[in-house]
């Protein structure tokens, strides 16, 4: 507290020693009025006036300012609106109005931060109790076949042969899982290179529908074009990672779609230097309350969670994560019941 500073303000000692000197100038002129020595005893009542100014003044000031350090620092310690660090590491002032707006700027400053801290904190505890449901699954199921194996089933060789297929499923879902969190990691902290490259979108997404044809085929979900695209669009992006987003969209897009639906993909110019790429299902929807919250990690939608396939629950996450590593925008249209619309900018190439 010793090496705290003052910027000193002196209006209101000033102002308030004024009124002192002006009133009790006031009250002797009258009174010697009244006794008939006014005009002799002038000399004596201007310099009486300076005296009292200036005494006034003194006095007034280091009371303010002992009252304000003393006190109001006293209670910003107390009920815990400032940190002890931010009042004294610039000047206190004595002004009571910038003082009043100072306690309400810092004071507004803790709440946000209060406020932040309990947001955070209830995203962790979810988060933590989302990644330990994915990673208890598949640890029991693989923990589960390995006992029944050491139980004895392990003599019966194509009993033998099911469960540790079974159990390896579970060990490849493991290392998915790991896989994404760590792919996350790398974007979030800038670790993550991106190989930038020309190449064409729609061949890309070609190469997507053929990969993906026998899982649609299975859901009895069609994948097309919006319309026939008849010559390249070029953009500038990292060609595989682009290919993991529209992979993990379609993917989603197939698992919740309705049996005959279709999962349409349009490539639109945005501006002069974008494209903007569209994929549109007429599946599920998401419902409206959950889509600020469908790009966190592990988040579901449906709490009881059930999947109907399986999958590392960090798909949408990372599509945000590369997306957003390329310095573009990803964009949510969804009603439930009715269809699901992902968009996503990609700058042009430059020919």
């Amino acid at each position: 507290m010793r090496n705290t500073k003052f910027k000193k303000s002196y209006k209101f000692a000033l102002r308030t020693s004024l009124i002192i000197s002006l009133t009790l100038l006031i009250i002797a002129i009258i009174a010697l009025e009244l006794a008939g020595h006014l005009i002799e005893a002038i000399p004596y009542l201007v310099v009486s006036v300076v005296i009292i100014f200036f005494l006034c003044f003194s006095i007034i000031q280091i009371r303010i300012e002992n009252f304000i350090y003393k006190r109001i620092k006293k209670l910003y310690d107390d009920v815990s609106l400032l940190e002890s660090a931010s009042l004294t590491s610039k000047p206190i002032v004595t002004d009571m109005t910038t003082l009043t707006s100072e306690i309400e700027r810092f004071a507004q400053k803790r709440k946000i931060e209060l406020e932040t801290l309990k947001i955070q904190e209830e995203y962790r505890k979810e988060f933590l109790g989302n990644i330990s449901h994915e990673l208890k699954t598949p640890l029991f199921t693989v923990q589960g076949y390995i006992l029944t194996l050491l139980d004895g089933a392990m003599t019966d060789k194509s009993v033998r042969k099911k469960y540790l297929q079974r159990a390896n499923k579970g060990v490849e879902r493991l290392i998915y899982i790991i896989k994404d969190l760590d792919l996350i990691s790398k974007l979030e902290i800038g670790e993550m290179n991106l190989e930038r490259e020309d190449f064409d979108i729609v061949e890309l997404i070609q190469n997507v529908f053929d990969l993906l044809e026998i899982k649609a085929s299975k859901n009895d979900i069609n994948l097309i074009f919006d319309r026939e695209y008849g010559k390249p669009v070029m953009v500038n992006a990292d060609k595989e990672k682009i290919q993991q987003i529209i992979s993990n969209l379609m993917v989603n897009s197939i698992k919740y779609g309705h049996e005959g639906g279709t999962t349409e993909v349009s490539i639109e110019d945005l501006i002069r230097n974008k494209v903007i790429i569209r994929i549109t299902d007429n599946g599920e929807g998401i419902p409206e309350e959950h889509i600020p919250r469908i790009f966190e990690r592990f988040y579901r939608v449906d709490k009881t969670g059930s999947r109907k396939e399986g999958g590392s629950g960090l798909g949408l996450s990372i599509v945000k994560h590369i997306i957003e590593a390329h310095g573009e925008k990803i964009y949510v249209e969804s009603k439930e019941d009715v269809g699901s619309e992902f968009s996503f900018t990609l700058e042009k190439s430059i020919s």
